[in-house]
């Protein structure tokens, strides 16, 4: 097999104003490899496709670095080294890097890692078992410091860090409650052992969260944003803690609305309100890892994923996750 690969990728065409559209991506094909010293050639199977990648693709500062116009953009990917230069990841190894969103990555072997699918899909590797998983574990365990017998509301529910929120929260002994934008995605977040669940479409959050939460609660993990901020700023008791995970509500918006206009209970409530980049505790990770595998190896935790099929499907994907009724569980390709 030759050490050349034909690779198709997909590229930022141009940076969007509010909704992406396809106009903003452009296919192209490329040749990768051959690796030099230390590196690898990976044939991407599956690649992630994330509501942060949203963020990447305007040219703000921001925790993530923009994505170049004109060139591929990335994010976590699952693929089988097919050329190697690297005595530690042969041929033949399954392995979990950051340079999705093409058919072939050319990577230094240190930036991959090597994952065991024996025993658990390769998805969960992007999943309950990748930053999603993470991400939900770090915001409970190490932001809110979550304690048995408290009341979570956790915004995007059905979504691939809301829906380990809801598990982990009440494996840990907490009465939950999740929001989600269809019936199907409430009935989902209810199988996962939420306490009660609302479709955000039903009536203002802040009627449906006083309802489901009539004694307030004590945690919000926050992946929306917008209105449900603002409700779950009122619901909240004293002391309080406010997981500020994502806001997909305004990722697509053209100018930024206005903050909650209840902000000011943060005063008296003596509210904790903290923001987190999962980036920024890499250290935890072998820890999450120990306390999440057995979980998902017996089926204590579920990931439910949305596959699509091939690489053109990608900008859809990426379009469609910012809608809240498009999909459930972690969204990815399969090239």
């Amino acid at each position: 097999m030759s050490d050349v690969f034909e690779s198709r990728e997909v590229r930022l065409a141009s940076r969007p104003s509010g909704e992406p559209s396809d106009a903003n991506f452009a296919f192209a094909s490329t040749k990768i490899g051959p690796p030099g010293a230390g590196q690898v050639v990976v044939r991407n199977e599956l690649i992630s496709v994330d509501p942060y990648m949203r963020g990447r693709m305007n040219a703000a500062r921001s925790y993530a670095k923009p994505y170049d116009v004109g060139k591929a953009m990335w994010g976590g990917a699952i693929g089988t080294v097919v050329a190697s230069e690297s005595a530690n990841l042969p041929v033949g190894t399954k392995v979990l890097h950051g340079l999705g969103w093409r058919e072939y990555a050319l990577l230094d072997a240190q930036d991959a890692r090597r994952i065991d699918t024996s025993k658990v899909p390769a998805e969960m590797y992007l999943g309950a078992l990748g930053m999603p998983g993470f991400t939900a574990w770090i915001g409970l365990r190490v932001i809110a410091e979550v304690k048995p017998g408290e009341t979570l509301f956790v915004s995007g529910a059905a979504g691939a860090v809301g829906s380990t929120v809801v598990q982990l929260a009440k494996m840990w002994g907490l009465r939950v409650i999740g929001s989600a934008g269809s019936s199907e995605k409430v009935r989902f977040v209810r199988e996962l052992g939420a306490d009660d669940a609302f479709n955000y479409h039903d009536g203002p959050v802040k009627d449906l969260l006083a309802k489901a939460a009539p004694d307030g609660i004590d945690v919000f993990y926050d992946n929306v944003g917008g209105e449900h901020l603002d409700a779950a700023l009122g619901a909240t008791k004293d002391y309080a803690r406010i997981v500020l995970c994502g806001a997909i509500s305004v990722y697509n918006a053209a100018s930024l609305p206005s903050g909650p206009g209840n902000i000011r209970l943060a005063i008296p409530r003596r509210l904790r309100i903290q923001g987190f980049i999962i980036f920024d505790h890499a250290e935890r990770e072998a820890e999450f890892i120990a306390d999440m595998l057995p979980l998902v190896r017996s089926g204590k935790v579920k990931a439910r994923t949305t596959i699509i099929e091939g690489l053109e499907s990608a900008p859809r994907a990426l379009m469609d996750i910012l809608q809240s009724d498009s999909h459930l569980g972690k969204m990815l390709v399969r090239l």
